[in-house]
């Protein structure tokens, strides 16, 4: 036998020994093995986790921003997306702004018919009795809005029961007015300056109902 045969013969067996004693030091792993725990040391926990991180539980922004967290209003807007959970209380304010001043033009002006569906009944037929007594003294009126100075959530209720959301909002708007009689006289307002009016507005609607619209259903100041 030379001496190549017996050295390589020497090499295999010191290899077969190595595996054998591998294998029972350490075991053999079948199947799935789920990756080992790993437990950060008490300097490593301690520290602030950085980055961007979801808090969950804080108050709805959407609600929290216009009133206090504590008030019915709060609750009653809570209420309603419950109702309606696409409801969102920054687009119906834009909503009501606008609104405000197409309702508050077209009654200035006595040109109520494009507003109706926007107007409860009781609303509508109030405005429509001043257009007439303004008609029936020869007035007409011009009028331009200028825009919103205040736009603000005043009050909420949510009747559970019939589902009906009321949202009353505090509005102030700028606009130019000029009423004129049958002669062409000027008897109220001024073409040339503008003036600001205070309103608040109560809008109301069945959450959940398929028609979208919001009706004015109470004017006060």
């Amino acid at each position: 036998m030379s001496n190549a045969l017996i050295q390589l013969l020497v090499l295999a067996g010191v290899a077969i020994f190595l595996i054998l004693r591998l294998k029972a030091v350490l075991g053999s792993r079948e199947g799935f093995e789920k990756p080992p725990v790993q437990v950060p040391d008490q300097e490593t926990a301690a520290a602030p986790r950085r980055g961007f991180e979801v808090i969950e539980g804080g108050p709805d922004r959407d609600i929290a921003d216009h009133v206090p967290e504590t008030s019915p209003a709060f609750h009653a807007l809570a209420a309603m997306k419950q109702a309606e959970p696409g409801f969102s209380v920054a687009e119906f304010l834009k909503g009501a702004g606008g609104a405000y001043e197409m309702i508050l033009i077209a009654f200035e002006t006595g040109k109520l018919d494009p507003v109706k569906p926007f107007l409860s009944p009781e609303v509508r037929d109030s405005f429509e009795a001043a257009v007439a007594e303004r008609a029936a003294r020869g007035l007409t009126t011009e009028a331009t809005f200028l825009g919103l100075r205040e736009l603000a959530l005043q009050d909420a209720e949510f009747d559970p029961a019939s589902r009906l959301g009321e949202v009353t909002v505090r509005m102030t708007g700028e606009l130019v007015t000029a009423t004129r009689d049958a002669g062409g006289e000027l008897v109220d307002g001024d073409p040339k300056a503008s003036r600001r009016q205070r309103d608040v507005w109560t809008f109301a609607r069945t959450m959940g109902a398929e028609d979208p619209n919001w009706q004015l259903v109470a004017t006060g100041e």
